[in-house]
């Protein structure tokens, strides 16, 4: 079992040079692009993503920012860091990042858990680190294993970690993509239909399986309630929704968080005395940066022009 990303040799050469930063207990990869005179941005990919998820958005972008793409501990080149997954490191990580290599007040992006993790920054970075955060389609309260609100992880994506947990194991210790694409096909879940497919999908290829047991059985959030966090948000926020409704076998959601999910998370972040934008973008799909890069540049740069400077 080999748990240094750089020794498993599965990577793709990208369109951005990549690049490595020691941030302590884990070397951080990202690529950049556009001019540094520019006004900075922090992207985080969604879980089971890397960096190259925001590949072709990041030219769009970098015509009017200086831009940063991480990937996460446990994700692409980063460092692998066994029964060290959770919101609190991941969320370490970025700060020391913004200190160590951006070292400017940032506008902070995150997709999926990427969003989660972006509203943690503006909860909990260092004075001065953030001037606002997007978080694109995040599973607010629905990636806990007991939400505040609303749906659990266990009723939302949770069938896919499960899976994975059971199939590919940590660290990719059980590597049984067959199993698990059989087990996929003919779950109730609609989202863990989708993942099946007859070779591994690169983005996969890259992630630490350990991340989707950690979500599954709670223990990713275990010091860092939802609640608690949003409640404790300092910089202005946009939050985007995408997908919309339940599944009506099953009861589980179908997107990213539902829409009590979505207007408890606008009221507890008010709550804290910032600006909280909100767009609903039904049509969108879950990763919307990557699947519709012109809409996702559009709203990301027509939000940005709000933040102070």
């Amino acid at each position: 079992m080999v748990t240094d990303p750089a020794l498993r040799d599965v990577h793709v050469p990208h369109l951005y040079p990549e690049r490595q930063i020691d941030l302590g207990e884990i070397t951080m990869n990202y690529a950049e692009a556009g001019d540094p005179d520019r006004p900075a941005v922090l992207l985080i990919p969604e879980q089971t993503g890397s960096w190259w998820s925001y590949e072709e958005v990041m030219g769009l972008l970098a015509e009017h920012f200086h831009v940063y793409a991480v990937d996460l501990r446990g994700q692409g080149r980063s460092s692998w860091t066994p029964k060290r997954y959770s919101l609190d490191n991941f969320g370490n990580d970025l700060v020391r990042f913004i200190a160590l290599v951006v070292k400017r007040p940032v506008v902070v992006a995150g997709n999926s858990s990427g969003g989660v993790l972006a509203a943690w920054l503006s909860a909990y970075s260092m004075p001065g680190q953030l001037r606002g955060v997007l978080c694109e389609d995040p599973p607010l309260f629905a990636s806990e294993l007991v939400p505040a609100h609303g749906h659990s992880v266990r009723q939302a994506v949770g069938p896919v970690f499960d899976l994975f947990r059971t199939f590919l194991g940590d660290q990719w210790s059980v590597g049984d993509w067959e199993g698990f694409c059989r087990a996929a096909g003919v779950s109730s879940s609609p989202m863990a239909r989708s993942f099946v497919a007859d070779v591994i999908p690169q983005h996969l290829k890259e992630y630490d399986p350990e991340w989707a047991r950690a979500f599954y059985e709670g223990t990713v959030g275990l010091n860092c309630p939802h609640e608690r966090m949003l409640g404790q948000v300092k910089t202005p926020v946009l939050l985007t929704h995408h997908a919309h409704g339940t599944d009506p076998e099953t009861g589980n959601l179908l997107g990213a968080l539902s829409d009590e999910q979505a207007a408890q998370a606008r009221r507890l972040m008010k709550s804290a005395g910032v600006k909280v934008d909100y767009e609903s973008v039904p049509d969108a799909t879950h990763m919307m940066h990557q699947s519709d890069p012109a809409r996702y540049a559009e709203i990301f740069t027509r939000w940005a022009a709000t933040l102070a400077r």
